[in-house]
């Protein structure tokens, strides 16, 4: 049996207090809160292994440029991806798209070629795409979510046809909580040869992620959504795309032989990742990883999702609440509204009480504009948040519409 009062005590930052009142963290989907393990393990490297990776010749530097590397086998095994090579490092999601929209979107796509997004996702899975639809002409086209905050095949098989050549989906919504049915929608845009990208940024912490099972052709995710530190993450993508794509920036490391006339890149992974890495930031994220598998993605499913059903009934039973996001198949995340109380303001109320909650348009405005909402309060659970939060965050809520109404 898991000891959550244990788990919960090797995150430092909860045992604070906010306005005089134990904190109540609740933006898990923004971003996760760091087990002391995580902490020690980049103090550590700074402490005793710090040096440049992939350089030195000396101890230092190859213990640490080992460090390095085993992370990336991590990931790999983390993944199941094929090879380790299909690894690559980058600051996080958000770079990650960027680096495919620019790398072989720029390689692959012409005028008058379609890529899918779908209406959920978040602006980092749509901006870079309009960028490129700005410089390139191709169409961007919306697969649309229905009332529930959820996309259905039967939607995308309408849209796909033989100018498609991505798409973009996001594996869970940092919005809604939606759980996409990726190997579905995989499937059939493989049928129209589309490649796809999947965004899982909210969704490899939460749970098991195989991409051979999946058949993704890119994935991407941040660390630090996942317990680990801030400014790293992952591009996962099939080694014969990644042969095929060109760098995504120039300058060390990521060249073999370089002359004043010309340029050899490196192999892969490193032909993508010029420049000093986050290396303090790789190790914080193999940590965090041996974290989760530790818990196991079955502990962890059951935690949140006892979070997520107790959080749903109760709230539900408050006065001119309104859900926005009722999928079937659903993450742990909770966004709702009220009526006559601004998102804005209910989220300050609830700080006064020490519960962090996030209220704003969640970086996915179309999703905002399909339901009609400036924004939305959402709470978003991880491992390590109980049944009492949720009960501290419903008293705040009330004591909220009091002053509110």
């Amino acid at each position: 049996m898991l000891d959550h009062a244990a788990l919960r005590a090797q995150f430092p930052i909860l045992q604070l207090t906010e306005n005089g009142h134990p904190l109540v963290y609740l933006d898990n989907a923004s971003t996760s809160q760091k087990p002391q393990c995580v902490i020690e393990a980049v103090a550590r490297y700074y402490a005793q292994q710090n040096a440049n990776v992939h350089r030195g010749v000396y101890g230092l530097s190859e213990r640490g440029t080992q460090a390095f590397e085993a992370v990336r086998d991590q990931i790999k095994e983390l993944l199941n991806a094929a090879q380790r090579e299909e690894i690559i490092f980058v600051r996080g999601a958000t770079e990650g798209i960027n680096l495919i929209a620019q790398s072989w979107g720029r390689a692959n796509l012409q005028a008058g070629d379609e890529v899918i997004v779908s209406e959920m996702e978040h602006h980092s899975n749509l901006v870079p795409w309009q960028m490129l639809r700005d410089i390139l002409g191709i169409k961007l086209v919306k697969w649309p979510i229905n009332a529930q905050g959820e996309l259905a095949l039967s939607t995308l098989a309408g849209l796909l046809n033989a100018r498609t050549k991505l798409v973009c989906v996001t594996q869970m919504s940092n919005a809604l909580g939606t759980i996409n049915p990726i190997a579905e929608i995989v499937e059939l845009a493989h049928q129209y040869g589309a490649k796809v990208l999947v965004d899982g940024a909210q969704s490899v912490s939460h749970m098991a992620v195989d991409v051979q099972a999946l058949d993704v052709d890119f994935l991407v995710f941040s660390g630090h959504k996942m317990y680990a530190p801030t400014g790293i993450g992952c591009v996962y993508g099939k080694r014969a795309l990644l042969e095929m794509m060109p760098p995504y920036q120039g300058g060390g490391d990521m060249i073999y032989k370089v002359s004043f006339e010309h340029t050899e890149y490196n192999q892969l992974p490193y032909k993508f990742e010029a420049g000093t890495p986050n290396i303090a930031g790789v190790i914080g994220l193999g940590e965090a990883i041996r974290f989760i598998t530790s818990v196991g993605f079955e502990r962890i499913a059951n935690i949140e999702q006892d979070l997520l059903n107790y959080a749903t009934e109760q709230l539900g039973q408050i006065d001119g609440l309104r859900i926005i996001g009722t999928a079937a198949h659903k993450g742990a995340v909770v966004s709702f509204v009220i009526d006559g109380a601004h998102p804005h303001d209910l989220a300050t109320l609830l700080d006064q009480d020490g519960v962090a909650v996030r209220a704003s348009h969640h970086c996915a405005m179309p999703v905002m504009q399909r339901f009609n909402v400036p924004a939305t309060v959402r709470a978003s659970f991880g491992v390590y948040n109980t049944r009492e939060d949720i009960d501290r965050l419903l008293v705040s809520v009330q004591d909220a519409l009091d002053m509110l109404r």
